[in-house]
């Protein structure tokens, strides 16, 4: 036992994760040469493809990952979620997160927890020993506990996201300059408390991934102009999990993974638009902005990624469709969906998928209705400020898919084989040797039980 095993009054074996947001296993896998840490991980551990969650979109998907229970658990199912009984919605938060998140379990055992940058845990918890909240967070200055940690992540600049404004610019230098400097900037507090080595689990992210896919993905898989940014940043990447790796003791395994995979973007497919333009949906006035503005002969609509819900009676405060209907109606628009075509003639929607086969839990009273799981180069959109074309374009070229997902394990014991983002949570638990119940989960763990 060494002096931090002291320190930290345990021996238990400890897990480091590092999230890679939005990468494809693909990617990965394909390019070996390019990304040999990558590479290494995987031969000598375990690594494949996994399937993330419906939907697949980063607000959802990092509660479920981090729980390992479904967004009928979770109580999250998107950037935007619906209050119960209204037409009010809110942008969900890390309290809105309606299940044990690991850090939490461990908290329980008395184990200590550093997590960083992980999308949806605004504000930070007192109950960790560290955190950094990610993605939809305001600013370090509130995102940051304890004090020492908020002190210096502004000492190195530390920036919660990426400037995703600079992306919609034709000329993409400023905005890849400014993804690199965030992704090293994260990198060095990554470093800076790995190698404290007084924690049980460390748990961070590098969001910047998702962003730099969204901007170019197109042109790495269709050999656009700014491939080569592409692949270095990248190279990057790759090289900042050697250097984790290495920097690791041995009693620590490393997990690495991906919420979601990507794909290139052809179409934007605004669906409110196009449930107005077939009869589906209305407004009660011509200056509509928010789905409280639509009209009670609505008969569904739709929030992003692809989720669509009837104005249920007695659900909806205004709901047109009567109890007796909604199989009927559901039905009916699933069919419409099922048979949308593109400009191109290609189908949009690869499957749409009823709620009873995605959620289950306390919380699916806000489950939508269907979800829609787009093919390549369709984007779900949503919104109610109306668009005058159902298909369009927009600054980006990639976008999130189902499939594809990545999960790299530092142990050659995991079998990655039909795996899905719910798999991680109780994977990472077991690695860790923390006991828990195999119905605690939607998933199950990867690696034998010691």
């Amino acid at each position: 036992m060494g002096l931090f095993d002291r320190l930290r009054g345990t021996d238990h074996p400890r897990v480091a994760f590092i999230g890679v947001d939005g990468v494809p296993f693909s990617l990965l896998d394909e390019h070996r040469e390019e990304f040999p840490n990558f590479a290494a991980l995987a031969d000598e551990g375990s690594a494949g493809e996994i399937d993330s969650i419906v939907p697949p979109e980063s607000s959802a998907c990092w509660p479920a990952l981090t729980t390992g229970v479904n967004p009928g658990e979770t109580g999250v199912y998107g950037f935007q979620d619906r209050e119960v009984g209204s037409y009010d919605t809110y942008v969900p938060m890390g309290r809105d997160v309606q299940a044990p998140r690991l850090w939490d379990r461990l908290a329980d055992e008395g184990r200590q927890a550093t997590v960083l940058n992980v999308p949806v845990t605004f504000p930070p918890q007192r109950n960790v020993q560290r955190m950094a909240s990610g993605f939809l967070s305001p600013g370090v200055d509130k995102a940051a506990y304890p004090d020492e940690l908020r002190e210096y992540l502004q000492s190195i600049d530390y920036a919660i996201d990426v400037n995703a404004k600079l992306g919609h610019k034709e000329d993409k230098s400023e905005f890849v300059d400014d993804a690199n400097e965030t992704l090293e900037t994260r990198f060095q507090a990554f470093s800076h408390y790995l190698q404290q080595d007084d924690w049980d689990l460390f748990f961070g992210v590098f969001m910047t991934t998702d962003r730099v896919n969204h901007f170019l993905f197109e042109d790495y898989e269709r050999d656009g102009p700014n491939k080569e940014a592409f692949m270095e940043f990248y190279r990057t990447v790759d090289a900042y999990i050697g250097e984790i790796r290495t920097m690791l003791p041995d009693d620590v395994t490393l997990v690495v993974a991906s919420d979601h995979g990507f794909m290139s973007l052809d179409h934007e497919v605004h669906l409110n638009a196009w449930l107005e333009e077939q009869g589906w949906l209305s407004y009660a006035d011509d200056d509509h902005t928010d789905l409280d503005d639509i009209a009670e002969e609505t008969t569904a609509y739709s929030l992003i990624p692809g989720r669509f819900y009837l104005n249920l009676e007695g659900r909806e405060p205004r709901g047109s469709v009567p109890e007796s209907e909604y199989e009927e109606k559901r039905a009916e628009l699933k069919e419409m969906l099922e048979g949308l075509e593109g400009p191109d003639g290609r189908t949009v929607c690869a499957r749409v998928v009823e709620k009873e086969d995605a959620f289950r839990g306390d919380h699916d009273d806000i489950a939508p209705d269907l979800v829609a799981i787009p093919n390549e180069g369709f984007d779900l959109k949503a919104g109610f400020k109306g668009h005058e074309d159902v298909f369009d374009t927009g600054p980006r070229n990639g976008m999130h898919s189902f499939d594809d997902a990545s999960l790299f394990v530092d142990d050659p014991a995991a079998s990655i084989v039909d795996a899905d983002l719910l798999d991680i949570a109780p994977t990472i638990l077991d690695l860790m040797d923390v006991e828990f119940a195999r119905t605690e989960f939607d998933g199950a763990s990867l690696v034998p039980t010691k």
